[in-house]
This record gives C-alpha cells, sequence and structure tokens, in this order.
C-alpha cells in the first residue's frame, strides 16, 4: 500500500490498520512552544495548561516557597535557586481528545539560542505578553524566528488582572511593529482589580471568572451577551467599553481564517492572566481548535509527510545529568513521519551506522517513563552515549536528512581555567558534555601551546550556569578570564579564505569545535573597517551547519 509520501508500505497485512492508526494520532497531536520576554509569566502559563491538562493537580509559582510546590517544568537546581527557566524541556499531556507537546524554552534572553534550537521542533507558538510593558525586546527577537520558519503564531496578552495598557494599544502595537495582522478571539472585560472575564467573539458568549484556590483551577461563568443576568454580575460602565470596543474590532474588516493562521500571516490574540487562572481555559480551548498539527518537513529528500510510512526524527538538543544520581545524556528528538516504536533499528544520517533505540523515554520535564511507541509531533528523550549531536537526522528506509540548527553569533568570550590539574579529567568530561548539549559554544586559540578552552555565550548568565554545573554535576570548581571581544564571525571559504589576505589586524582568529576559523571583534567597528580593508573576505554571523564531521573534545 502507498503512503501520501508515496513510499510503499512495508507494515505487512495489517499495514492498512496501523497506518490508520498512524493517521489518527498525528490528527490529534498539537505540538507548541512558548516565546516570551523575562518575567511574561511564561512558566506560570505552562503550569497552568498543564493543570487543565490533568498531568498535576496544582500548580506552583516560580518563585515557590515553604509548602508551595516547585514549578514542573523549572527542574535544574540553578533554575529552582533563582526562579528563573534556564534550559528547555518537554512536557506531553492530554486533554480531551488532544495530545498535547508543550515545549517549554527559557525565557531569558542569554538562552535564547536554547530557544531557537527548541523552536525547529514546534509547529506552532504562543507568544507570551505582558499587558502592562506589550512587546518587549526578546518577544520580538523570537518572533523573528517564528516568522522565518513560517511557525504559526498566537498572543496571550498576560497580567490584566494587574494595571496595564489599553487593549486596542496593544492589538495595535503588535500590527504595527511586526506587520502580523491580530484577531482578538476574546476581549476583556475591564482590567486591573477590575478584571471580569472576556467575551468570546466567535460564539458571542461572555465568560466571568471567580477566583480558585491558590494553584486550583478558576470557576467560570458562560452566558450569552443578552443575558438579562448579565447587568448584575458587571458593572454597567465596563461592559458598555468592551462591547463599543468588540464593535471596532468587528468593523475592522479582518477574517479569522485557518489559512491565514497556519501560514504565520494572522495571530490570534487572547487576553488574560495566568497567575489567578482568568482566560486559560477559554484560550487551551481555541488553540487546540485552530493550531496546526505536524505536518511535513524539509529534508534533503524534499519534503517529508508525517504520514510517511518509514520512521524518521532529528535531535534538536542534548542534556547532562537530567538526573545527577546516575551521570545520564539524554537527546530529545523530535518525531517527524512513521510510527516510533522502541528496540527499532535506525540510520544515523550523520555517520551512517545503525542504531538501536532500545530505552526511549518518555520526557515530562525532569520525569522520564519508558514509552513503547511515538508518532509525529511527539519528543522522545534517548539515552546518548555521546553518539546524537543537535540536528542529528534517524531514519528509516531511504536516507533522509532534516535541515541542520545553526550556531548563532555569541557576544561574550572569556577563557575558562581549570585551577586543579588533577581534576582535568573531569574538567574536560564535562567540558565535552556542556558542548554537546549547546548550553555554550567552545573555541579554541590557534597558538598549539595553550590549550584552555574559550567559551563564547550570549550572555553572561550562561557563563555562570557551565560554571555552576562543572562544580556541581562535575565537581571541578573553574575560573574564567574575560576576553575583551564582543563580535564573532565564521569566516565562509575555511583556512584558505582567511590566509589569502596575509595579516588582518584588530581582530583575533580562533578555531570552533568543526575547527573551522572564526574571527573575534573588539566592537562592530572593527568588523566594519575590516569588510571594508578587505571585501573579499566573506564572513557569517551564523554558522554553517556541519554534516559527516565529528567536533573536536577537548
Amino acid at each position: 500500500m502507498a503512503s501520501r509520501s508515496g513510499e510503499t508500505s512495508t507494515t505487512g497485512p495489517g499495514g492498512e490498520a496501523l497506518e490508520q492508526e498512524q493517521a489518527a494520532a498525528v490528527a490529534r497531536r498539537r505540538n507548541f512552544a512558548i516565546i516570551s520576554h523575562p518575567d511574561a509569566g511564561k512558566t506560570t502559563l505552562t503550569e497552568k495548561l498543564l493543570l487543565y491538562g490533568g498531568a498535576i493537580q496544582q500548580a506552583g509559582a516560580v518563585r515557590a516557597r515553604g509548602e508551595q510546590r516547585r514549578v514542573t517544568s523549572d527542574w535544574m537546581e540553578l533554575e529552582k535557586q533563582r526562579g528563573i527557566s534556564i534550559t528547555s524541556t518537554v512536557l506531553q499531556f492530554d486533554y480531551g481528545a488532544h495530545t498535547i507537546n508543550l515545549l517549554d524554552t527559557p525565557g531569558h534572553q542569554d538562552f535564547s539560542e536554547d530557544t531557537y534550537r527548541t523552536l525547529a521542533a514546534a509547529d506552532n507558538a504562543v507568544m507570551l505578553e505582558d499587558a502592562a510593558k506589550g512587546l518587549e525586546p526578546q518577544t520580538r527577537k523570537l518572533f523573528e524566528v517564528c516568522r522565518l520558519r513560517r511557525i504559526p503564531l498566537f498572543t496571550f496578552v498576560n497580567k490584566m488582572d494587574r494595571p496595564g495598557r489599553e487593549p486596542l494599544a496593544l492589538v495595535d502595537e503588535i500590527e504595527q511593529e511586526l506587520g502580523l495582522l491580530c484577531w482578538p478571539v476574546n476581549w476583556p472585560i475591564g482590567s486591573g482589580d477590575r478584571f471580569r472575564g472576556v467575551i468570546d467573539r466567535r460564539r458571542r458568549q461572555v465568560i466571568l471568572f471567580q477566583r480558585g484556590e491558590r494553584g486550583r483551577q478558576a470557576q467560570e461563568l458562560k452566558m450569552t451577551i443578552e443575558d438579562p443576568r448579565l447587568g448584575e454580575l458587571v458593572e454597567e460602565d465596563l461592559l458598555q467599553q468592551a462591547l463599543e470596543e468588540l464593535e471596532l474590532l468587528d468593523g475592522a474588516g479582518a477574517d479569522l481564517t485557518l489559512e491565514a493562521i497556519h501560514q504565520g500571516d494572522l495571530t490570534p490574540v487572547f487576553f488574560g492572566s495566568a497567575m489567578t487562572d482568568f482566560g486559560v481555559h477559554p484560550f487551551l480551548k481555541a488553540f487546540l481548535d485552530l493550531a496546526l498539527p505536524p505536518m511535513a518537513r524539509t529534508s534533503s529528500a524534499g519534503r517529508i509527510d508525517p504520514l510517511r510510512s518509514r520512521f524518521s526524527g532529528f535531535v534538536f538538543k542534548l542534556q547532562a545529568n537530567m538526573d545527577p544520581r546516575h551521570r545520564d545524556r539524554v537527546a530529545f528528538l523530535r518525531v517527524c513521519s512513521g510510527t516510533f516504536e522502541r528496540d527499532m533499528v535506525v540510520h544515523h544520517a550523520r555517520s551512517g551506522k545503525a542504531i538501536r533505540l532500545s530505552r526511549p523515554q518518555k520526557l515530562f520535564g525532569q520525569d522520564r517513563s519508558v514509552v513503547d511507541r511515538a508518532y509525529p509531533g511527539d519528543v522522545i528523550g534517548l539515552n546518548n552515549p555521546g553518539v546524537f549531536a543537535i540536528g542529528d537526522t534517524l531514519y528509516q528506509g531511504r536516507k533522509v536528512e532534516y535541515e541542520g540548527i545553526p550556531c548563532f553569533s555569541p557576544e561574550i568570550f572569556s577563557w575558562l581555567h581549570n585551577p586543579n590539574p588533577s581534576a582535568f579529567k573531569g574538567f574536560r568530561k564535562g567540558v565535552n558534555a556542556l558542548r554537546e548539549e549547546g548550553a555554550v559554544q567552545i573555541l579554541y586559540d590557534t597558538d598549539p601551546g595553550k590549550r584552555n578552552p574559550i567559551l563564547a555565550a550570549v550572555g553572561q548568565l550562561q557563563l555562570e550556569v557551565v560554571q555552576h554545573r562543572l562544580e556541581h554535576d562535575y565537581g571541578v570548581p573553574t575560573r574564567l578570564e574575560p576576553l575583551g571581544f564582543t563580535t564573532a564571525r565564521w569566516v565562509t571559504g575555511g583556512w584558505p579564505a582567511l590566509e589569502a589576505p596575509g595579516r588582518l589586524f584588530n581582530c583575533k582568529a580562533v578555531r570552533d569545535s568543526w575547527n573551522r576559523p572564526v574571527l573575534l571583534f573588539k566592537n562592530s567597528w572593527n568588523l566594519q573597517q575590516l569588510q571594508g580593508d578587505h571585501p573579499e573576505l566573506e564572513l557569517a554571523a551564523v554558522a554553517p551547519v556541519v554534516s559527516g564531521i565529528e567536533p573536536i573534545a577537548l
């Protein structure tokens, strides 16, 4: 039997039933990541979505104290200490007839590269905004990544229970600054301490909220706009203002269509408060109606349909020591086509080797359980004995290789010193593991006498995390020595292109983990000066994707 990919099924007599099972599984899956600026409430929203999915019984605030529980998605010790998300996690849960794969990403800008990699595995994205602050720098930056990948974007305006900007102004800002059409799916009734609920535009229904107990679901009261009880429950001025603003929106002319959403041209907008659980449930239900299910992905063999009979997927993240007691290393694999089954043998595209996947894991924050079967849109954890790298493709049948995940230009550079030579074994093991994860980029001096690695990061907090994990996970305290550079560029033509102009001034040449030349500059002026003096030297701010080459270990 032929699949939608044009490939012949080899599933045997029961092949048709298996294909139907796979098609049904793909149809009910929704996969998404949440993007936001720090402190917009991303982790709190994640916890409330898990609460509605029944994955947890009580939601924990990010800054949990005393008897209040810790958040599920922030499992790393440093995350608990600082009350921030600094690593991506995967949370799979069911809601109604749907299976949801929520890719929780770091909100802090210093970990934006981890977020870029996670967005490569996402089918949809939720852009979270603070009602008082509107669009913020990190949100804009991550939006551009979504636009580049044509990821459908949903907007949730958070913290409506606090004083904030006018809803119409927030919607206008998105349209004007991001060039994105907005269609508010619901509209707020009041704001701050007078936030009473929302009006569902599609159903012309009012949803009023009653605050629940701490960490519990809010109570909803639904009624039509014409219900005579409405005037008794909501102040007349709040209701009248919301209805007048809705008239303005209805006259704006934009239509809510799945095609516009899925092409990334229009964003459905929702209003609510994750902390008080106002508006989260209506958002979740509407999102499942409007979001894109797992779709075809670009590969070396063309577009790969999720209903292709053969399994394929790619690694978008590596994480070490999720269980510090066992010093484990886990590869996060996004399933793109076919049905994944425990103990299946797959091909590793980069090395060409055959690998048996005998201990696949379902991920839920730090918690894991053995998974026997997974479908396109799912993310599973694979034990990684140093075999997998970020961007690797695993497949069955004819060879496919998905688009790699590039490295972005770092902005902070420091020598990493190991003050204790007797701990070099642990130092080397930790540095290599963190490089594999992509926690930080590792550069090396071209002088063979200088063996200390150079940590290259987007933000200072990345360096602090590396030091913390080297000491906490590998027992190796380290010392940083900052280098006076702020900009990095890869030399497109490799070492021959770098050597052709002769000696270069006001920059430092180093090599990355794939032995590619990288130039470091103290500032953008030095970069521009070099480009003016040597226009024949092609420099790239994004490292080209590497295939078929093993990285250099410390």
